[in-house]
């Protein structure tokens, strides 16, 4: 299901033509970087409200995917379109289980109300995933808690106008007086390069660190 809200891009005058035009040529487009996080203050701020660290986090990245508008390209029968704003939908366990579900939901612009409504929602959901809540204009979300990140790849049809990222991290430990994780970004890279992920980890690093004030 395609999200209403989105700009048409006019090709002849958009400034990424040219590497969108040569990157549509490659039966591949899609690549994956994977960068280091300092989540000291996120750690903190979650620890002390009693949040939980997956779902603030999880809201922190989406906030700063919409403010990167690289990231909130999406193809649409082969004409690039702007959307409005991207939306979490992201793996989950139910306290005890094994199999995984998929949750999707608007990220709103409390970082403590969507932390509490992440919950509630994952904790009531009983479907693997809502079909109804599927789009194009989501960001693919998942964790390993249980071993630290330093590289991965998503499965998935494979469709050269699929534009949503996908991010995953591990879990954080410590490097001196810092916590630290993993983070993994998979994009198409006829939309995204190496620049928009630098301002999305910059942007990402600026928001996690601002925590730190409101302690």
């Amino acid at each position: 299901m395609n999200a209403p809200d989105a700009t048409p891009v006019a090709l002849d005058t958009w400034p990424r033509r040219e590497a969108y035009t040569f990157f549509s040529g490659l039966s591949d487009p899609f690549y994956s970087v994977t960068v280091t996080v300092d989540v000291t203050a996120l750690h903190t701020y979650t620890k002390r409200r009693g949040l939980s660290f997956y779902y603030a986090l999880v809201w922190l990245c989406t906030q700063s995917i919409n403010q990167t508008a690289a990231f909130r390209y999406a193809i649409r029968n082969g004409q690039p379109v702007l959307l409005a704003r991207r939306e979490p939908s992201f793996t989950d366990l139910h306290p005890g289980a094994e199999q995984f579900h998929i949750v999707t939901m608007p990220a709103g612009n409390a970082l403590d109300d969507f932390c509490r409504a992440a919950r509630a929602k994952s904790r009531a959901q009983t479907e693997f995933l809502s079909a109804a809540a599927e789009s194009d204009a989501l960001i693919y979300f998942s964790c390993l808690p249980w071993v630290s990140l330093t590289a991965l790849t998503n499965e998935r049809d494979f469709d050269a106008d699929d534009a949503i990222p996908r991010i995953a991290w591990g879990k954080y430990h410590r490097e001196g007086e810092r916590d630290v994780l993993g983070l993994a970004l998979e994009v198409n890279h006829r939309l995204i390069d190496g620049l928009h992920i630098g301002r999305f980890v910059q942007d990402l690093q600026q928001r996690i660190d601002t925590l730190a004030e409101a302690e």
